[in-house]
């Protein structure tokens, strides 16, 4: 049987959602181990002279706990 744990993290970039969704996912394997699936749960995007200027994902991630 195994643990599973989910927590959130909020990511960003100016190049797409997918960039930023690569983002959260290098961010949270700096200090959790065992990431097993991420789900974006939220998109959005800033806006700046009229025009998007940053892409803005709310991301699950899901890892084993040992």
């Amino acid at each position: 049987m195994a643990v599973l744990k989910v927590i959130e993290i909020m990511a960003n970039s100016e190049k797409s959602w997918e960039d930023a969704t690569k983002k959260a996912v290098l961010h949270a394997g700096k200090t959790v181990k065992n990431i097993k699936s991420a789900y974006v749960r939220e998109q959005s995007v800033a806006i700046k002279d009229n025009a998007v200027s940053e892409f803005r994902v709310n991301v699950k991630i899901t890892f084993e706990v040992s």
